[in-house]
Order: C-alpha cells, then structure tokens, then sequence
C-alpha cells in the first residue's frame, strides 16, 4: 500500500472498526484500506468478517480478523492490550456496531432486550474508550470516530431503547472529546441518515433499499474524520 502523500495515511496506520462484518462498518474498514491502513476488523460474524477481509485482500490491503461480542466487557477490554502486543500502536477507532433492540412501547421493553441495546451502544463505548485511549493518545494523530443516529437527538414512539443509549454514548464521547481537546487525538461523532443496512430493513421492513444510499456511499464521509489532517473535535458530522 502507498504511504500518505498518495494514501491519505501514514505508512504502518492501525485502524480497529467494530461492526465490520457488513454495512457502513465494512464499508468503512474498505475506505481505510484503500487509504493505506491495515484494519483490524470486528464483529460477532465470523463469515462476514471473512468475507470484508476478502475484499480488503483484494484491493491490496491488510486486514485483521478480530471476532467478539460487544456484550461481553472482558473481550473489549482485552483489545488495547492485544493491539498493543500485536502493533505496537493504535492510530484509528470506528465504533460503527450498534444494537436496534425490538421497537416497542418504553413500559414493554423486556430486561435482557435492554441489557443488550445498553451493552452495545453504551457500554461498549465506554469500554472502548477505556482500552484504547492509553493507545490513542500516543499516536501522532490518534483519532477516534462513533457512528451514531438521530434518534438520538430527535426521540420517536417505541424508538426508546435505542435512542436512550445513543443519546447516553453522544454524551460520553463529547465529553472524552473535551478531555483530549490538549493532546493530538480528536474525536468525533458520524450520523449516516437513513442508509441500506441491515438494521435499517428490521427497523422498515416495507421500505425498499434501492431508495436509500449504499454503505458505500457513506463511507468516505466518515473516513475523512479519521485522517490525520482532521481537526474538528467533538462534533457531530451528518452524512451528505
């Protein structure tokens, strides 16, 4: 792979991408391949994670396959230490994995439904931030994105698992971005709008696809947040 003046990434750049088994987190972790990075790639699917692999392989690129459930607070704090052990360093964070939860009245959300929707788009973040930050804060530009929605922001009938927690994860990246305003690392917060997801057909399943942006679309918008030229920290980018 090329270096920076041609890539848009500095030669040896390790970016981690949760949710990179399909949609905008394989998406992404393309994007960044493409620009140089080798991509350590996410997600509880190990065929899909073999599958994004196979097309980073095959625009010349490097990719490491890293399965693990987001649920489970132990194999997210391993990760710093993993990479470090592996790498020696972590110049690139994409939190893209998210959890939609069953869509239902806030009174009717069943106890493990919401122990996962807070697990995923919560938790893990939290636990994200903890393992990688120590790594972040070394690299040279350490950046950090998390891809979020308007739910958040904008709360809709039976949408409340859902935009609670990513109501709760804004909040806390905002306020890591503030922390590390003083060093090199920036952080920042994507929202994609309606795009051809999985997780978007569960959530509509009589909408046809072929009317919404592909993954792919959407990508360099939020791969432009991670280039070391990114100086916005702590804001919120919307796709388009």
């Amino acid at each position: 792979m090329s270096g920076f003046a041609d890539a848009g990434l500095p030669d040896g750049t390790i970016a981690l991408v949760t949710g990179a088994s399909r949609g905008i987190g394989a998406a992404v972790a393309l994007e960044l391949a493409r620009l140089g990075a080798r991509v350590v790639i996410t997600a509880r699917t190990q065929g899909g994670l073999e599958e994004t692999d196979d097309a980073i392989r095959a625009l010349g690129g490097e990719a490491t396959i890293l399965p693990l459930d987001l649920r489970e607070g132990a194999q997210i704090d391993a990760i710093g230490p993993t990479l470090f052990q592996r790498f020696g360093r972590l110049d690139i964070l994409v939190h893209n994995a998210g959890a939609l939860g069953r869509l239902t009245p806030v009174s009717h959300i069943l106890p493990n439904d919401w122990a996962d929707v807070v697990g995923v788009n919560l938790s893990a973040a939290w636990r994200l931030i903890r393992t990688c930050d120590p790594l972040l804060r070394q690299s040279p530009a350490g950046r950090a994105v998390f891809v979020t929605e308007n739910r958040a922001r904008e709360p809709r009938a039976y949408w409340g698992a859902m935009g609670a927690t990513k109501a709760g994860m804004e909040h806390l990246v905002q306020t890591w971005a503030q922390e590390v305003a003083i060093t090199p690392v920036r952080v920042n917060l994507f929202d994609p709008g309606p795009v051809a997801t999985r997780m978007r057909s569960d959530a509509f399943p009589g909408e046809d696809p072929a009317s919404l942006p592909a993954p792919d679309a959407v990508a360099p918008a939020l791969t432009a947040l991670c280039l070391p030229t990114e100086e916005r920290n702590g804001v919120l980018v919307k796709a388009g």
